[in-house]
């Protein structure tokens, strides 16, 4: 508990760090970008000036190298001139080939006049001229910045946060192993008791009737043990008749139930083999039609029927009771998922477990509707 408790502190305190890191980096990310587009301002502001002589400048023996300069420097900030009545006189850093398209410098200036507020250029009382700007393509990479970073923040969390995730179920499955084979070594003590009282039962000459169903519990006892024992491990396929397989399991149930409850068992008539762990694929069977029976309160009808192509072949369970609400459908096979009053909530995730994770097969609700019933559907492939 004591090391749960500083694994869950540490992982917190790591996640904090880095929100805190990349908090930094965006506010000096968006100080540096407020600071370079004042810079960006101010070169404008000074081409202004340098516009500004270099229209006053009258005289033909003045130097206006510096001006002319200035102007020439501007290699990177788009700008249009614009006079005091509209009218477009000079351009800068503009697409070259696109200008002479019709609409594009006035595409741009009205994109300009959305990003930056305007220089004015006052030349003598009644005359003045405007610069619009945008910003430049580096400040605009610069803007993108913060996103790439936060999508980046995003990813590592998320990687994280599947990693975290990943080592918990592994936990969980080590924990759910550890009891399944705790509770086969359990029952295996008086399993062995049993057998011995079976055999005395038999020199004491009673009903073979009554000795087979006991010796039929017994083997189901067995077969519980045996399933226990095999979960964390890697189980053994064989080739089998799944038809005769899936009618076996029901038919033991089928014995021990409410003769109030109407089986129907549709099977095709061929022999299908598939590789399958018997016993593993026994309990799958089993839980679907424990929950099934569960749903219908100890009166309806569950039908058992198969659909096969030339890859596969399905296993339907179908029953007439309570349904299962479609926002429920993807959680009933999560660990810990139940909605009795009692029980654990472990049938189907180790029946999903069983059928996707051992057999590479699929488990699925193919349909359920609240007061209508529910259709299970076990898919495997078949033997080639």
């Amino acid at each position: 508990m004591v090391f749960s408790s500083l694994k869950k502190s540490i992982q917190l305190t790591l996640i904090f760090i880095s929100f805190l890191i990349v908090s930094l980096i965006l506010w000096n990310t968006y100080i540096f970008f407020q600071r370079f587009k004042t810079e960006e301002r101010s070169k404008m502001m000074i081409l202004a000036s340098a516009q500004r002589e270099l229209a006053l400048n009258t005289d033909l023996n003045a130097d206006i190298q510096l001006p002319l300069t200035i102007i020439s420097n501007n290699t990177n900030i788009p700008m249009i001139l614009v006079n005091q009545f509209g009218q477009i006189e000079s351009f800068q850093n503009l697409d070259t080939l696109k200008v002479k398209e019709k609409g594009y410098l006035e595409q741009q200036l009205s994109l300009m006049k959305k990003e930056n507020d305007p220089i004015i250029i006052n030349f003598y009382q009644n005359k003045h001229s405007y610069i619009y700007y945008r910003n430049s393509d580096l400040l605009n990479k610069l803007s993108y910045y913060p996103i790439t970073l936060i999508l980046i923040l995003v990813l590592f969390s998320t990687v994280i946060y599947l990693f975290f995730r990943s080592n918990k179920s592994a936990e969980q499955n080590k924990l759910w192993t550890g009891m399944a084979k705790e509770t086969a070594h359990q029952i295996g003590t008086p399993l062995s008791s049993l057998m011995g009282w079976l055999e005395i039962l038999r020199l004491e000459n009673v009903k073979d009737d009554i000795l087979i169903e006991i010796e039929k519990d017994i083997h189901r006892l067995n077969e519980i043990t045996d399933r226990f024992s095999k979960i964390g491990s890697v189980p053994s396929l064989i080739e089998t008749n799944i038809i005769s397989t899936t009618e076996k399991s029901l038919t033991y149930l089928q014995t021990r139930w409410s003769k109030q409850i109407d089986f129907h068992f549709k099977k095709i008539n061929h022999p299908i083999n598939v590789m399958l762990n018997i016993p593993l694929f026994n309990w799958v069977v089993e839980n679907i039609v424990k929950n099934a029976l569960d749903a219908i309160s100890g009166r309806g009808k569950i039908i058992i029927s198969f659909s096969e192509n030339s890859d596969a072949i399905t296993i339907f369970i179908k029953d007439n009771g309570k349904g299962i609400p479609y926002n429920l459908h993807k959680k009933i096979f999560s660990p810990g998922f139940t909605t009795k009053k009692r029980g654990w909530g472990l049938g189907l995730s180790l029946s999903k477990r069983i059928i996707e994770d051992y057999h590479k097969g699929k488990i699925f609700i193919k349909e359920s509707e609240v007061g209508v019933g529910t259709t299970f559907g076990i898919t495997l492939k078949k033997s080639k």
